[in-house]
């Protein structure tokens, strides 16, 4: 499994040549085995990753389960390997393959392992010893030529001046367009690989272990690994949580729409069956449409045979009525986003359930707390939000209502996991956590618009931040009129700095009836490219009538967009933190990644406040503070700065 990450951070800490220095000790050992005057075979069984894969690297010959896993994942933590992983892999499978295994990170399977020439021989897991002492017996017995392939593995790569052109300039400009400019570690692999390409094994290892030395002091890397040490917490919380789970075998979903199809697909695909009610055959069909779009594109994409795809769809039975609501362990609501249609829908769901079974309702914004009231058990009812789309967003927000049970909570973290999901346990309030915190960040954008500034450049400027979009085109995918619902809710719930005194521009595209994505006109308009895809285009009238509300016409410079719209999402996460709102800075910070795809280099809000300093962010607040509530820090951060203190350790 590679080395210890807990570790990393301590580790990296140190100064580049401290850590060139223990890279290549630990090469030494790596080496010292490769350099044994005897053959040697390893025998791989279950995942070999990292550091693992490395050392097995540094033996003459590769025997793997079927059913095993083998990789260089660094470049997921802003690193690449740095225990000869590009000397020796380079020099296994050539320089193209490498890179590409080196340069995505990808986990490979056992046929790609032995296309690719990483593994000799793939057999079933139980036979793996066995057939790994029969290799080394036919090498002991001179069969095979162990030492022209072991000096081959540590000269140089095989290239001439051409071939080393093509592969190498070719692959950093395809790689450097794919990872983008905020993750260097990609094209730095590759250019390591260049470097020592003309060099045997010690020379090379010693020039793979400064350019590791130099990845690990970056910012990106520390908070990748960061982020990694943070999902290990959450899933350790959510363990505690599972504790008093009760087995969920079969699910129900109320409301068959784009959402609850979602829903249903995600269950089935991993393996929950589940029921899904409607009152009238629209809603079904819909639902049904959607899971098997999504079916479909899985068989397109070679992630499902035939075979899966029909044992899913069986998996999801339509219904019209709650006859089958008796057997039920968990039910999702994912009806329309109303708080007296969703109140009508649970209390009558509630009565068709058995004892113990467990109600959910998938609201984005709505009170858990309020809901409860409209059910003679409260304790069995908890929120549940999953993020759209159902089968890409990987976070599911559990929401705890002022009367909901720890077997509840337990039972739906446990549903979350089930369904291939990450969950984090949040207490109620107006948006729960991702939601009240992304209202903030719309807010500051609401007002950058009122001051006179242009949505496209805005969206331009948040995207080379490193969002995967800009915020008015995030509007337009959410949806307008579901935004401006939303919004009201939470100028209700925190009208101090939440509520708007102006009509703005979000105001002006719901009356037009711009709704973004859903219907094809929003702050862009949209049209289906060649592949059938919706793609936005940039729309004069949707300038015109932001144009309309502007009260001036201020020019921005790029850092204050950043200012205007990070400040209040930093602020508001904060706030969540101190009102218990979530427990932990890891669980605040990977809501944000895991469900509003928050830039992972960057951390997470809390992260980001760290990273600039604390008493820095506070004065960055402060010199914004003729804009109002959103912009002012709290009490307690205002303590942190004068204390020097962080929010990780």
């Amino acid at each position: 499994v590679g080395a210890d990450i807990t570790e990393f951070l301590a580790w990296f800490e140190q100064t580049e040549e401290d850590i060139i220095a223990d890279v290549l000790k630990a090469n030494e050992i790596f080496s010292a085995f490769e350099d044994l005057p005897f053959p040697t075979v390893v025998a791989i069984n279950g995942i070999c990753l990292g550091g693992g894969m490395e050392m097995s690297l540094a033996c003459d010959y590769r025997v793997m389960a079927d059913s095993a896993k083998v990789g260089l994942p660094e470049v997921k933590l802003g690193l690449y390997p740095g225990f000869g992983g590009t000397v020796r892999l380079s020099r296994v499978i050539g320089a193209d393959n490498a890179i590409e295994w080196i340069a995505s990170g990808s986990e490979k399977r056992s046929d790609a392992a032995f296309k690719d020439g990483a593994v000799d021989a793939v057999v079933p897991k139980d036979k793996v010893a066995e057939e790994a002492y029969k290799l080394l017996e036919r090498l002991a017995a001179g069969e095979l030529d162990y030492k022209e392939r072991r000096a081959e593995k540590k000269g140089k790569l095989q290239l001439n001046a051409i071939e080393s052109m093509m592969v190498f300039e070719t692959a950093k400009g395809f790689i450097a367009g794919k990872a983008g400019k905020h993750y260097p570690a990609p094209v730095e692999s590759v250019k390591t690989i260049q470097k020592h390409a003309n060099f045997e094994r010690d020379q090379a290892i010693a020039i793979e272990a400064k350019g590791f030395a130099k990845m690990a002091k970056t910012s990106v890397a520390q908070n990748l690994i960061g982020l990694f040490l943070n999902d290990q917490t959450i899933k350790k919380i959510a363990k505690q949580h599972t504790k008093q789970a009760k087995p969920v075998e079969q699910a129900a979903v109320l409301g068959a729409g784009i959402m609850g199809g979602g829903i249903a697909y995600q269950s089935a695909y991993k393996g929950t069956p589940i029921l899904m009610k409607d009152i009238n055959e629209d809603g079904i069909k819909l639902g049904l449409d959607e899971a098997a779009k999504l079916l479909t594109k899985a068989v397109e994409r070679k992630k499902m045979d035939i075979k899966k795809m029909a044992n899913t769809l069986n998996n999801i039975r339509p219904t019209l009525s709650y006859g089958d609501f008796g057997n039920v362990d968990v039910v999702v609501e994912a009806v329309v986003e109303n708080v007296k249609v969703k109140k009508a829908v649970l209390a009558e769901a509630e009565k068709q359930l058995k004892a113990g079974a467990v109600l959910a309702s998938n609201t984005s914004t709505i009170s858990i707390t309020e809901l409860a009231t409209a059910l003679d058990k409260p304790e069995d009812f908890c929120g549940m939000h999953f993020f759209n789309p159902v089968h890409r967003m990987p976070l599911v927000e559990v929401i705890r209502g002022e009367k909901t049970s720890d077997a509840t909570i337990a039972t739906v973290v446990s549903y979350a996991q089930k369904m291939g999901k990450t969950p984090i346990v949040v207490n109620d309030c107006p948006g729960f956590l991702v939601n009240r915190i992304l209202f903030p960040y719309f807010g500051g954008f609401a007002a950058l618009l009122r001051d006179g500034a242009d949505f496209e450049n805005v969206d331009k400027v948040m995207e080379k931040f490193g969002w995967p979009m800009g915020p008015a085109y995030l509007m337009d995918v959410v949806g307008i009129d579901t935004g401006v619902h939303a919004q009201a809710v939470m100028a209700d719930g925190f009208p101090d700095r939440m509520k708007q005194d102006y009509r703005s521009a979000m105001d002006v595209m719901y009356e037009e009836k711009r709704y973004g994505q859903k219907n094809d006109a929003g702050f862009y308009t949209y049209e289906l490219d060649k592949k059938g895809k919706q793609k936005k285009v940039s729309d004069p009238k949707a300038h015109e009538l932001v144009a309309g509300v502007a009260q001036s016409q201020k020019t921005f410079e790029d850092q204050q967009i950043i200012d205007r719209l990070m400040i209040p999402m930093c602020l508001e996460t904060v706030r969540c933190l101190e009102d218990g709102i979530v427990e932990t800075p890891a669980e605040a910070d990977m809501g944000l990644v895991y469900g509003i795809g928050f830039p992972p280099f960057r951390g997470g809000a809390l992260k980001y406040i760290d990273d600039m300093g604390v008493a820095a962010f506070v004065e960055l607040c402060d010199s914004y503070a003729e804009l109002g509530k959103l912009y002012e820090p709290t009490a307690r951060l205002r303590e942190m700065a004068k204390n020097n203190e962080k929010f990780y350790a």
